[in-house]
Order: C-alpha cells, then sequence, then structure tokens
C-alpha cells in the first residue's frame, strides 16, 4: 500500500475560548484553575487567549480539573444552516397561519418558528399548552394578541414576551386588514426528529 502525503494546514488550533468557556460554566476563576492544576494564573490567561499553546500534559491536567473529555476542545462545531426559502412549512393547527420551521428538525434544544399570520388569523378559539419550558414571541411586523386565562396581552412590531409553553394561551392578528410576522422561540424544542 502506498502511502499518502498529506500536507499540514499550518492553521493554528484554537482551543483558549472553549477552556474559558467551561471554567465560566463552572463559575471557577481564572486563579482557582490555575490553583487546581498546579499553574501559573499568566500562564494560563495566555492559553485561554490562544497567546501560548500547552502541553499535552498540561491540557490533560486541565481537562481532568475541569471534569472536560479532551477530545471536546477539538470537535468540530455543529453548525446548522436553514435557508428561509427552504425552511419547511409546519401546521402547528390555528387558523390564516404559514408557519416554517426555522431551526433543523432534530435540534432538540430550541426551536425557532416563523409565522405569517393573516388578517383576523387565529390559534383557535380553545386555549393550548406547548411541552416547553419556555416560548417567546417576537413581533416583526403588525400586531398580535395573545390570550391567557388571566387577559389578553397586545404585541405591537418589536415587542417580545416571554411566557411557560405550559400556561394555557392562544393568539389571533386582531386586525382586520394588515397581515402580522412573529417569531416562536420554544425551548426546549417540544418535538423533533431527534432519536
Amino acid at each position: 500500500m502506498r502511502a499518502i502525503p498529506v500536507q499540514p494546514s499550518n492553521a493554528r488550533l484554537r482551543i483558549g475560548a472553549r477552556l474559558r468557556s467551561e471554567r465560566l460554566r463552572q463559575g471557577l476563576t481564572i486563579e482557582q484553575l490555575a490553583d487546581s492544576a498546579g499553574l501559573t494564573k499568566g500562564f494560563l490567561s495566555r492559553v485561554e487567549r490562544d497567546e501560548t499553546s500547552p502541553s499535552v500534559g498540561t491540557l490533560i491536567v486541565l481537562c481532568e480539573v475541569l471534569s472536560l473529555p479532551i477530545g471536546t476542545l477539538f470537535e468540530t462545531p455543529d453548525t446548522q444552516l436553514v435557508r428561509a426559502q427552504e425552511a419547511p412549512l409546519i401546521n402547528l393547527g390555528g387558523a390564516g397561519a404559514q408557519e416554517r420551521l426555522l431551526t433543523p428538525r432534530r435540534q432538540g434544544k430550541v426551536q425557532l418558528i416563523r409565522s405569517e399570520i393573516a388578517p383576523l388569523g387565529n390559534g383557535g378559539a380553545e386555549p393550548y399548552t406547548l411541552n416547553c419550558e419556555i416560548e417567546v414571541v417576537h413581533v416583526l411586523a403588525g400586531a398580535i394578541e395573545l390570550v391567557f386565562r388571566d387577559g389578553t396581552t397586545r404585541l405591537d412590531a418589536g415587542d417580545t414576551l416571554t411566557f411557560s409553553g405550559r400556561e394555557p394561551h392562544t393568539w389571533r392578528n386582531p386586525d382586520e386588514e394588515l397581515p402580522c410576522v412573529v417569531m416562536w422561540i420554544l425551548s426546549p424544542a417540544p418535538w423533533s426528529d431527534a432519536s
């Protein structure tokens, strides 16, 4: 078998930001991590800014202190593009709404839905709930009314409302002539194709 020559990319591996992010996520100061790993604060600061590269041994120690699998530092970030015109149409019920799922179907942490709601379009007469902790609605154009057990909240273009998806609610476009456009953010995703 003949060897295939591989040229190195010579691109510098940037892991400092990932180490810093994990340190901050765990609520550790740079001094606490440096002390636990047997490093100086200045050296660790340079590592986090990608100004110096730690040895393999030092990297292993840092990952052990952070309880971070070393391989996660080298993983390619998971990015997925959904183009507006290619976003799948979905039907969440209601009348007079065209809805597109703007996040990948397999995304389980959050869902972003763009709804174009015709004049007097609505989410149905009966309040409903979603299996998500947080529901956010942001109005891009027009107005929408969210109807809850204890009253109705009107949102105009630029307004945003955050509430529990488990709170019974419905919605309507109160305008008889103008459509409205809203973005719904649901977290965690109440449904996905994730397996």
